[in-house]
């Protein structure tokens, strides 16, 4: 199993990214697929999930309003769209995927904002 992410970059306050997470190497049709973030010195944070079914998880509210995950139709894909980001938004990303009681990690991709 393989969990790539991309699209991680520096924005300035307020701009727009899209990350992108494709999982590869099961068949599986139930699996959720997660944002995480970490940023340096803290802990790592759920931003949001979404299950193969479309069911999302709530946003917290240090993302919700601004950020939206949504799926591939067809593919293992998840995205997370992040807008009007903030330079406290700044972190590595990582997407992770939780299948049959297994969980597999991306490397991660870094995300930040600063003018």
């Amino acid at each position: 199993v393989q969990v790539v992410e991309s699209g991680g970059g520096l924005v300035q306050p307020g701009g727009s990214l899209r990350l992108s997470c494709e999982a590869t190497g099961f068949t599986f049709a139930n699996y959720v697929m997660s944002w995480y973030r970490q940023a340096s010195g803290k802990e790592r944070e759920l931003v949001a999930g979404i299950t193969s079914t479309g069911i999302t998880t709530n946003y917290p509210d240090s993302v919700k309003g601004r950020f939206n995950i949504s799926r591939h139709r067809t593919k293992k894909m998840i995205y997370l769209q992040m807008n009007s980001l903030k330079p406290e938004d700044a972190a590595v990303y990582y997407c992770k995927l939780r299948v049959l009681d297994r969980e597999y990690w991306g490397q991660g991709t870094q995300v930040a904002v600063s003018s």
